[in-house]
């Protein structure tokens, strides 16, 4: 029986629900925060349909205070930082994304530092990584790839994610380097989703299986299982790599219809009401005009997404779920949790 014990922030979001399982599930010890102790029994009634839950115990921690840290990690050797602000929408202010995600990073860090953690893995992002770069582009995004922050266009969350990311490695080079740091860099995470509560990371698939949508935007996203990102985390904790990797997680690039297209492909009638065809960009366009989500994507309409993370691969001996078995699995677990 592994005998290491493990915090994961933000234990009750959707990656850290799966990086609970699969830690678990492995025989590690496991303390996730939450923000309020009071939602403790939901996310262990959660967790326990799919993990021993004997081994799991909370702690209250917010990444906006200070309070609370310290005794989070206190007795763990090792940290999954998870936790960062998601939003269902854009926030016209930015900083309401930026700042907890920057200061609450630092947070987790000097807390873990200072209780003599010994590795700490980040859960980062492609959006970290591919979005600001001149639209002729056409090199596939590698790990020295990063988001340009100062481009048009580039959203406050994706912002977040590279400035947070940006900050816990200048840290941990400056003030904690006995620390042995990386982080996973995720796409468009699909995969069952544990908690119905959980809504915002699954809401394209449950307004395509809603018939919210008459069509696919031409987006291209880089997708992946959010079970293999979990293994990612804990193949990360786990390597014996030196500090500083910085792991795509990927397993494909796919086109919203395509997703749509998958989730038709595997579930038949129950998903008659996913869109089967693209939008034209200058419906998009127009209703951008009034509609701040949809004015969001129009930079990166007909853009497409290619990676080359076979360093990623090889470090980590990484296979995946094929990303349009992730979209269908996505999709049935709403269903079958009764979102939709």
């Amino acid at each position: 029986m592994n005998e290491t014990s493990v915090l994961i922030t933000g234990v009750s979001g959707f990656i850290a629900n799966h990086c609970a399982v699969e830690l678990l599930n492995n025989g590690y010890r496991v303390r996730g925060t939450l923000r309020s102790l009071a939602r403790s029994a939901q996310v262990k009634d959660v967790l326990a349909k799919h993990a021993d839950t004997s081994r799991l115990e909370f702690a209250e921690a917010d990444l906006e205070s200070d309070a609370g840290w310290d005794a989070a990690v206190a007795g763990c050797t090792q940290v999954l930082h998870v936790a960062s602000p998601f939003p269902a929408t854009q926030p016209k202010d930015e900083q309401v994304l930026i700042r907890p995600a920057v200061e609450g990073t630092l947070r987790v860090l000097r807390a873990a530092n200072a209780a003599g953690v010994e590795r700490f893995v980040q859960t980062s992002s492609m959006a970290a990584v591919q979005y600001g770069h001149p639209d002729d582009r056409t090199a596939p995004y590698t790990e020295e790839d990063w988001t340009n922050v100062d481009a048009p266009g580039v959203t406050p969350y994706a912002k977040s994610k590279t400035l947070a990311e940006r900050a816990a490695r200048d840290f941990v080079q400056k003030e904690a380097s006995g620390l042995h740091y990386s982080s996973v860099n995720p796409g468009f995470v699909l995969g069952p989703v544990l908690d119905p509560s959980l809504r915002t990371s699954a809401e394209i698939i449950e307004m395509f299986l809603k018939g919210k949508y008459p069509g696919a935007p031409r987006v291209a996203f880089t997708c992946v299982d959010v079970r293999d990102v979990a293994r990612m985390h804990r193949l990360a904790l786990e390597s014996d790599l030196p500090s500083g990797g910085r792991y795509l997680s990927v397993a494909g690039s796919l086109w919203m219809v395509e997703i749509g297209l998958a989730i038709r492909a595997q579930l038949g009638d129950l998903a008659r009401k996913v869109p089967k065809r693209e939008l034209p960009d200058w419906v998009i366009k127009l209703v951008g005009l009034f509609d701040p989500t949809a004015r969001q994507i129009i930079h990166e309409l007909g853009r497409e997404v290619r990676v080359d993370d076979a360093r990623t691969r090889a470090a980590l001996n990484m296979t995946y779920i094929p990303a349009t078995d992730a979209a269908a699995a996505m999709a049935r677990s709403l269903i079958d949790l009764g979102v939709v």
